[in-house]
């Protein structure tokens, strides 16, 4: 059942930022009740960004949480912190995040239900405790809420770029600078639908990467990539654009001389407020062995810049 808001002040103030102060929840669940049409102003369905108005008659249904239904799996994995709010997790390569069509077991999800005591509520049955994602074949760190409340605080330390989150991938041939940012829109792809895609004509969703390359060899650049925003495939995407795609990433152009089983993409550091007691913690994993092996390869063709 929907419940009526009556705006009574704060006159010209986004939507998202007014409902997210008035019902306590993050600005991105606001966003994703608006998609749903589970908030309509005036009887109409607007976006985040309209700005609200005194008289304006705001009608909002958030849905209650749904029992858990997922089948716990007793699947190991790298649990880098716990407490009583959220748990920090290494995820392996080849690991699903959460159950999909085609995918309903032997996600982390599945482990995650089965090693941790309580998962947050928020995103349903399918995605308990789930606040952003890594693609199958890229390993590294995530954060998992155990309770709403701190799903609610991380969910917007992501969406409000508060949280910090940085890679090292693998990428074909050299990059002209050592640094720089990536600053395009991405959006779904108009030959295959599985795939994102920088868009030309500035649709699609704004996504911002910063690069800073690591160690140059005869052929790859090992690279440091740092997301400002977190759209789907991000940063295999803007690799692609800048040139140079992933090793391990034939689906983004990435060539695969070592026989991979994914591309050589590894979330290795996560900076991030504790939702309970205002703490920053940084959480650091260490690139997985074939990665490592790799590199190992490459030993001899490093490129000494003077």
């Amino acid at each position: 059942m929907s419940e009526k808001l009556i705006v009574e002040n704060s006159a010209n103030t986004r939507l998202d930022i007014f409902l997210s102060e008035k019902l306590d929840i993050s600005r991105s669940y606001v966003k994703t009740l608006l998609e749903e049409k589970l908030i309509l102003v005036n009887g109409k369905v607007v976006k985040a960004g309209y700005s609200v108005k005194v008289g304006d008659e705001i009608r909002y249904d958030i849905p209650q949480p749904k029992e858990l239904d997922v089948t716990p799996c007793d699947i190991d994995i790298d649990i880098v912190y716990e407490d009583e709010d959220m748990a920090v997790i290494n995820k392996a390569q080849g690991m699903v995040v959460h159950p999909a069509p085609g995918s309903y077991d032997n996600t982390l999800v599945n482990a995650l239900l089965y090693h941790l005591s309580s998962l947050s509520n928020i995103n349903g049955v399918i995605r308990p405790g789930i606040v952003h994602r890594l693609d199958k074949d890229t390993s590294g760190l995530l954060v998992v809420a155990k309770n709403d409340n701190a799903h609610i605080n991380l969910q917007e330390q992501i969406s409000t770029k508060a949280a910090k989150r940085f890679y090292i991938a693998l990428v074909d041939g050299n990059l002209k600078k050592d640094e720089g940012v990536v600053h395009t829109f991405i959006d779904r792809s108009s030959k295959d639908r599985k795939m994102m895609a920088v868009s030309r004509d500035n649709k699609g969703r704004e996504a911002i990467t910063l690069y800073k390359v690591v160690q140059r060899y005869v052929g790859y650049t090992l690279v440091e990539f740092e997301l400002k925003t977190g759209r789907t495939h991000q940063i295999r995407v803007h690799s692609k654009h800048l040139g140079h795609p992933i090793v391990g990433d034939p689906v983004y152009g990435g060539s695969n001389k070592f026989g991979l089983n994914g591309q050589l993409l590894h979330a290795f550091k996560l900076v991030l407020t504790h939702p309970r007691t205002g703490e920053e913690m940084t959480f650091e994993a260490d690139i997985p062995d074939y990665f490592k092996n790799v590199l190992g390869q490459l030993k001899k063709t490093i490129i000494i810049l003077k």
